[in-house]
């Protein structure tokens, strides 16, 4: 079965007056999958271009991808103010109002597993399960120097540090990405809530991380103190790369197990 052809984006519109791009996947009468992608991406390119949504769709899933504030075809507002966990909370809510979902599984990587921990504490009885792709305890970025990526993007300074030149690098090379506007949501998440024991969401969820990403052993911590959760060891593969992953797939879609099943 070949991916089937994205549609345009549907947009919603957050209490602050965020626009957020949404594509919908499959029969809207079918149990609902919300895809929510990773830092620096979108939900065309972490979920569809990977095969994410033909599988869930193949499987009798709807699927609503969207592209969280800063990224795709939503908005990319430049004050780090915008990028606070609440608003981003705020707009997988929206969504789920929009599209007049009650309750669905979530599937999230990265930036959006961060964002589907707390969406899962704030909305226990609208996410029933979720599986958090490439998450650790505490900030992941706290060693991104800021001020050398807006040198860099402002002015074409060269950037000293390797991991803020890496995470650039790769944020450049995909179209339609704001260096600024990603800056800015570093900015902003800095000193927000993050995933830990004392927070950690009742709903069963399955994580999953690269054997070769270096959170690995965070991500394993994180999901022993989480209650009803387990882990999956993504066979070679880094943090980039992970969401291409077949056995990832393969075990999310065993996880969510039959659709509407409990």
């Amino acid at each position: 079965m070949s991916n089937p052809a994205a549609p345009p984006a549907r947009t919603v519109i957050s209490p602050d007056n965020t626009q957020i791009a949404t594509y919908e996947f499959g029969d809207p009468d079918a149990p609902t999958v919300l895809a929510v992608h990773g830092f620096a991406s979108s939900g065309l390119a972490n979920f569809h271009a990977t095969g994410w949504i033909r599988d869930l769709v193949r499987e009798g899933y709807h699927v609503i991808a969207m592209d969280q504030r800063g990224h795709g075809q939503s908005t990319k507002p430049h004050s780090p103010d915008a990028y606070t966990m609440d608003l981003l909370v705020n707009d997988v809510l929206t969504v789920l109002d929009t599209f007049l979902l009650d309750e669905v599984d979530f599937v999230g990587y990265s930036l959006g597993a961060r964002v589907g921990w707390h969406a899962a504490r704030f909305m226990p009885t609208r996410i029933n399960r979720a599986v958090f792709g490439g998450i650790p305890d505490g900030d992941p970025l706290t060693r991104f120097r800021v001020d050398e990526a807006l040198a860099f993007v402002r002015d074409g300074v060269p950037v000293a540090d390797p991991l803020t030149g890496a995470y650039l690098k790769m944020a450049g090379a995909i179209r339609d990405n704001d260096l600024e506007a990603l800056i800015a949501l570093v900015q902003g998440m800095r000193g927000g809530p993050q995933p830990h024991a004392a927070n950690a969401p009742t709903q069963r969820v399955l994580f999953a991380t690269g054997s070769e990403d270096r959170i690995l052993a965070a991500s394993k911590a994180l999901a022993e103190a989480t209650p009803n959760a387990s882990f999956f060891e993504i066979p070679g593969r880094n943090h980039f790369n992970a969401p291409t992953s077949r056995a990832f797939r393969d075990t999310a879609i065993e996880f969510l197990g039959l659709p509407g099943s409990d």
